[in-house]
């Protein structure tokens, strides 16, 4: 079997200052546009967003940073939960596990952090293998537009009420 065709195991950890540079890089390499580089940036200016040990990396086989996933404090009405967003792995490691390492490590840190509630917007393939489910489920509703099935939740402490209402992005998001 070749080195192409066997399993990686992928090791996730928190991001480090030495590792902004990769993640900005990551991120630009990963979308269309310069537009999720650019929110990670300014989601770690803002101290009311940013948490320390919730961005996390992956990395490749020859140390660069293969992939990331960052959680931000966002609001549901008054209750604290976080926001999953970006996930970004560069084009040469995806579809190979490096994206699910990072989602299912800061997910991990969260849960360890006493977090209870996690929302992401994003495809409704790819996120119900954590465990997310339509937000509007809890009666929980982005304050725009979008399909029912792309806004979902992760209850991360079934032992807190759900809060129900309008997500609060921070003002980085532009929403």
């Amino acid at each position: 079997m070749t080195e192409t065709h066997q399993p990686r195991h992928w090791t996730a950890r928190p991001e480090t200052p030495a590792d902004i540079a990769a993640v900005h890089a990551v991120n630009v390499a990963a979308f269309e546009t310069r537009a999720e580089a650019d929110l990670v940036d300014a989601l770690r200016e803002d101290p009311a967003a940013w948490l320390p040990g919730l961005s996390f990396v992956a990395d490749a086989a020859d140390g660069s940073v293969a992939a990331h996933a960052l959680l931000t404090r966002c609001r549901v009405g008054d209750a604290p939960a976080l926001a999953l967003a970006p996930v970004a792995t560069t084009p040469g490691h995806q579809r190979r596990g490096a994206g699910q390492a990072v989602v299912r490590a800061a997910l991990d840190a969260a849960r360890l952090r006493g977090e209870s509630l996690v929302l992401v917007l994003g495809h409704r393939e790819y996120y119900p293998r954590f465990g997310f489910v339509p937000a509007s489920r809890y009666g929980i509703r982005p304050g725009f537009e979008v399909p029912d099935e792309a806004m979902m939740a992760l209850v991360l402490d079934g032992s807190v009420t759900v809060p129900r209402g309008m997500i609060q992005y921070p003002a980085a998001f532009g929403v």
